[in-house]
């Protein structure tokens, strides 16, 4: 499995000019790590970090995650039989932690997907990245868990949990079943101490390989977006409200001139379906607006005032998560 994977497997050198020593809130958190290495020549001038990434075709498509090029000036690529190449940013994806870069070469060898499907917790993976810049690794272990969330990694968040050992500089590499077949993306770690804790996690290939279609088609990612906040139920909230069960998604605010809004969607609405399919939380209702296509009419079932009425709302398309936040900051 390795032997057929590594040579998929590349290291990613990034540079950029800084002003000042940057802080990457994600390096000073004691215990959620993206595993990004980070060398630094002259702090006040120039900053050079690293990860790693996957061939995903012969053309030089790679995966990586969007936090190792992010900001960067040069991007250089280093591939397991020695060649190196420029990289340029087809596009990246904040919302997952995912970008696709390009390189041009002959030749490349490109990774195989596995099927999501058949991944169960207790099957043997591999990871295969460029911890702390030593060259390429390969360790072992197992699926520890499926569908981790609430994590704060990202804005949709559906990660493989895996006790392989993982460390700074793994960012967008390889995790791969004992065929060889690329399971998942590495992006971030559980650590105290900033090393491998046996807690980290990866982006399944069923995300990644959507993310990367699109964005090799069009150079974003597009996701439908009606511009709530929300939260999950709990029985608490559900007895207040008088529900049956914690299920649903409360909305808790809804952001000015946003499709909801127009729709009359108000705080204090429960969301309970959309186009007819349950929302379980706030993670399934996220997931299921962004599923949805832009300029389309979606169909939203709510509780109001215990009185529960079909909505039919316009979708928008999702903006940058940069642009939500200064949308929710104004509001």
């Amino acid at each position: 499995a390795a032997q057929k994977a590594m040579p998929a497997v590349v290291n990613i050198f990034t540079s950029k000019k800084v002003a000042a020593n940057p802080h990457q809130p994600y390096l000073d958190d004691p215990t959620l790590r993206r595993f990004f290495g980070d060398q630094s020549d002259d702090p006040s001038q120039h900053e050079s970090s690293l990860g790693s990434g996957v061939i995903v075709s012969e053309q030089g498509l790679i995966l990586t995650n969007a936090h190792v090029v992010q900001a960067a000036d040069e991007i250089e690529v280093a591939l397991e039989d020695g060649r190196t190449s420029r990289a340029r940013v087809v596009g990246t994806d904040p919302d997952t932690d995912l970008a696709v870069l390009k390189i041009e070469l002959n030749h490349l060898p490109a990774i195989t997907f596995a099927d999501p499907e058949k991944n169960k917790v207790g099957d043997v993976v591999l990871a295969i990245g460029n911890p702390f810049g030593v060259g390429q690794t390969v360790t072992q272990g197992i699926i520890s868990a499926l569908g981790r969330n609430h994590l704060g990694i990202s804005t949709f968040e559906n990660f493989i949990q895996t006790d392989a050992p993982i460390n700074p500089g793994n960012s967008g590499g390889a995790l791969i079943d004992t065929e060889g077949d690329l399971v998942g993306i590495n992006s971030a770690i559980y650590s105290r101490s900033g090393g491998s804790m046996g807690i980290g996690f990866a982006i399944p290939v069923s995300i990644a390989k959507h993310v990367m279609e699109q964005i090799a088609r069009q150079g974003s990612v597009t996701r439908g977006w009606i511009g709530i906040e929300a939260q999950d139920m709990t029985p608490e909230l559900a007895e207040s409200f008088k529900l049956k069960s914690p299920t649903g998604s409360l909305i808790a605010g809804v952001i000015k001139g946003s499709p909801a809004e127009r729709a009359g969607l108000k705080s204090g609405d429960i969301l309970l379906e959309i186009n007819g399919h349950q929302v379980l939380n706030s993670g399934s209702m996220l997931s299921l607006i962004a599923e949805l296509k832009p300029n389309k009419q979606a169909l939203l079932k709510i509780s109001r005032n215990q009185k529960q009425i079909n909505v039919p709302v316009m979708i928008g398309r999702r903006p940058s998560p940069e642009a939500i936040r200064n949308e929710m900051l104004e509001n």
